[in-house]
């Protein structure tokens, strides 16, 4: 039977409770939105594949956190074996940015010594009249922990698919860097049989350059 992906991401959604995590991992992955939303409770989970680059197809396994307090105890277990994160707050909610910092610690703090590749999510763009998080602050505070920022509307269907795609190539750029591996123990990247075998920049140079001169008979 044919492997239908070549590496598996494990992806964790976390933020404050109706932010909207669920209806982004909905519209992402069944294509559907609704405006009645029942509070997850511990962690849900979705799955969508992408075809990163010719020939790779990644399988993304996304969990859903519930953001309340008497949750954490379960979401936290989750956190070490996820690769990458998506730091979801509410446009239209201040409390929720405000929050965001603590998240991001939290989950830091927690997988050390490993890291996590993160994305900032301003989410319900499309209410844009109750807007109480300008762009320019959001992106200040992307560009303070190191990582993208995408406003996003499940309701509308914005930018949905491309915050998923950018936060997983840039983990697959990462990847090809050799700064995430695969770990015996971990479930945060996993490789089908068919996986690519991915070398460093400087290497794929010299592999290039050696199969040019074995082919050469001048």
């Amino acid at each position: 039977m044919d492997i239908l992906w070549q590496y598996q991401f494990r992806i964790i959604l976390l933020g404050d409770s109706t932010v909207g995590k669920s209806s982004l991992l909905k519209r992402f992955t069944d294509g559907i939105y609704s405006d009645v939303a029942d509070p997850t409770v511990g962690v849900d989970f979705y799955a969508r594949s992408l075809d990163i680059e010719p020939g790779v197809k990644i399988k993304l396994q996304l969990w859903d956190t519930a953001g309340q307090e008497r949750f954490r105890s379960i979401t936290t277990s989750y956190y070490r074996n996820s690769v990458g994160g998506l730091l979801v707050f509410d446009l239209t909610n201040r409390k929720t940015f405000d929050h965001v910092r603590e998240w991001h610690k939290e989950v830091s703090e927690h997988i050390l010594p490993h890291h996590m590749v993160y994305i900032l999510i301003g989410h319900k763009s499309d209410l844009n009249k109750d807007r109480k998080v300008t762009r320019d602050e959001a992106e200040q505070l992307a560009a303070e922990l190191g990582i993208r920022y995408v406003e996003t509307s499940a309701k509308c269907n914005s930018n949905v698919d491309r915050a998923f795609e950018l936060l997983t190539r840039d983990i697959y750029e990462l990847m090809k860097m050799g700064e995430i591996v695969t770990r015996d123990g971990w479930d945060g990247v996993k490789s089908g049989l068919t996986a690519k075998v991915l070398y460093p920049a400087d290497d794929e140079e010299e592999l290039a350059t050696a199969s040019a001169e074995k082919g050469c008979h001048c």
